[in-house]
C-alpha cells in the first residue's frame, strides 16, 4: 500500500492539504481539501473524497454548514479533478467564502 501526503501553500493564509492512499496502482481512498485561516484557525472550504464508499465534494460555509455534492468520476479521475480544481480556483473559492455565498 503506498499513501501520499502533503500540504501546500496556495497564498497568504490559504493551503491546500492532500492525502491519497493506494493498493496495487490503484487509488483506494483521497482527501484533497481548501483551507483558509481566518483568526488563526484553519478553516475548510471546500473537500473532496471518497469516505462513505462515494466521491463527493463538501462546499463550506461561515457557520461551518455543508453542502455535498456526489461527483460522478472513478477514484483516479476525481483525485485528478480535485487537485486541478483547487489548484486553479483556489482564489474564487476563498472570495466567495468570506463573502457569504
Amino acid at each position: 500500500m503506498g499513501e501520499k501526503t502533503y500540504s501546500r501553500d496556495l497564498g497568504e493564509d490559504a493551503r491546500k492539504r492532500h492525502y491519497h492512499r493506494t493498493e496495487k496502482g490503484k487509488v483506494t481512498y483521497f482527501a484533497v481539501q481548501l483551507e483558509i485561516k481566518i483568526e488563526g484557525k484553519w478553516n475548510p472550504i471546500i473537500r473532496y473524497d471518497c469516505s462513505h464508499d462515494f466521491v463527493h465534494i463538501d462546499r463550506y460555509n461561515k457557520k461551518g454548514e455543508k453542502i455535498k455534492e456526489k461527483v460522478y468520476l472513478s477514484y483516479e479521475d476525481s483525485l485528478t479533478l480535485a487537485d486541478e480544481d483547487i489548484n486553479i480556483n483556489w482564489e474564487l473559492y476563498k472570495e466567495k467564502f468570506l463573502k457569504g455565498e
